[in-house]
């Protein structure tokens, strides 16, 4: 078996919704992280053998396999196959999970992966009418959460995130301050780290046809104060504690990682980021999503024979507060000190497919700066499910 390889990784800045990336159709937004490698790496773009890309959308600009329209519009030569994969908001992750696989067992040596949501230009869709001539059609957003729901699904079942989040979190007596404290911590960690250069070498401006230009996370708000979004209204309850500042705006943004062999980063002359150790996915009832990324983690760690003592650094996706802080509940073993060491979604953004591959790649790029060590990434995921990564750097 090969050791796959994170041999290094690129991402847009990402964009608040309607943001500063708004005029970028998603298909192209895809291509700008392939595109950015390419051009660090003087390497024959038909040494590619697949492009794999997580989309959680699939409606709009990036519908008809947004990997392969990724592939051709940055470039590379048509013989590069291209694939989207869709695990909705793990799908970057899980892209990057099926390159490792590929070069594990040798079907490959060198994979772009990663993932793209431009939530912004998702569009609306009309469904088919149950009878011909229908007097009025309804538009339905693509932009988030459920649309089309089947009646056979149980109601607790197509919640919306937010809302079982909330619910889940207050069983566990969580309050709107420690989800607001959380926030305000997501930001801070956020803000220090692209003002001390975390994001150079990773995060790439995107310069846009009118001359302007995308340089930083668009959401992240050094000014954020606990006054301040203690002021916020609940967003899916009355006086419930979830806000939308103790949850991650949606938004823009696209990441790729180039995954390889030992032999493709000797060609390439690259010194690794990490290894891929291993992942693990694992489903709940979907309005208990918060509680799959523990079974995640739990069933991944005792895959690879480790306790939370040997891990080095977390990173636990920040779709709300309410999920991140109950997966610690329930984790008591991870050191809160190592979980989100840069802050998270809530601060960054989270454009779906990209999350989860900017959060393994944040992973790896983290543990290099500080010497190497373990690191497990998880992301819940809607519907139920989550998936959990492993790097060693």
């Amino acid at each position: 078996m090969e050791r796959p390889l994170i041999l290094d990784a690129a991402r847009t800045p990402f964009g608040r919704y309607r943001g500063g990336l708004a005029g970028v159709r998603v298909d192209d937004l895809a291509a700008l992280p392939i595109t950015e490698l390419l051009r660090r790496h003087p390497l024959d773009p038909a040494r590619v053998d697949d492009v794999l890309l997580g989309n959680a959308n699939g409606a709009g600009e990036e519908n008809r396999d947004v990997g392969r329209m990724a592939a051709l519009l940055a470039g590379l030569p048509p013989t590069v196959p291209g694939a989207a994969v869709n695990r909705l908001c793990g799908s970057g992750g899980e892209a990057i999970v099926q390159a490792a696989r590929a070069v594990a067992l040798g079907d490959a040596s060198l994979v772009v992966a990663g993932g793209v949501e431009g939530m912004t230009r998702a569009p609306f869709v009309v469904p088919r009418p149950d009878r011909p001539f229908a007097d009025r059609l309804e538009p339905v957003s693509t932009t988030v959460g459920w649309r089309l729901v089947n009646r056979r699904m149980r109601p607790e079942w197509t919640v919306s995130m937010g809302r079982a989040a909330e619910e889940f979190a207050v069983d566990l007596g969580l309050t709107r301050e420690d989800m607001d404290l959380f926030a305000l911590r997501s930001h801070r960690r956020a803000s220090a780290a692209w003002d001390a250069g975390v994001h150079e070498g990773f995060a790439f401006t995107v310069h846009l046809g009118d001359g302007t230009a995308v340089r930083r996370d668009e959401c992240v708000r050094p000014g954020t104060t606990l006054e301040r979004l203690a002021r916020l209204e609940s967003a899916y309850s009355e006086k419930g504690p979830v806000t939308a500042g103790n949850s991650s705006p949606l938004g823009d943004g696209a990441t790729a990682l180039l995954v390889g062999s030992e032999a493709a980063a000797a060609e390439l002359g690259l010194e690794p980021l990490a290894e891929v150790l291993g992942s693990a996915v694992t489903a709940v009832e979907p309005h208990r999503f918060p509680l799959a990324p523990v079974t995640a983690i739990r069933k991944l760690m005792t895959r690879l024979k480790v306790s939370g003592d040997d891990v080095d650094l977390w990173e636990i996706n920040e779709a709300f507060a309410a999920t991140t802080l109950s997966v610690l509940h329930h984790l008591p073993e991870a050191d809160r000190e190592k979980v989100n060491v840069h802050g998270g979604a809530i601060a960054y953004g989270h454009p779906l497919s990209a999350s989860l591959a900017r959060v393994i790649a944040d992973l790896a790029r983290h543990l290099r700066a500080r010497g190497g060590g373990l690191g497990i990434a998880v992301a819940a995921i809607a519907v139920g499910q989550a998936l959990a990564v492993a790097v060693r750097s």
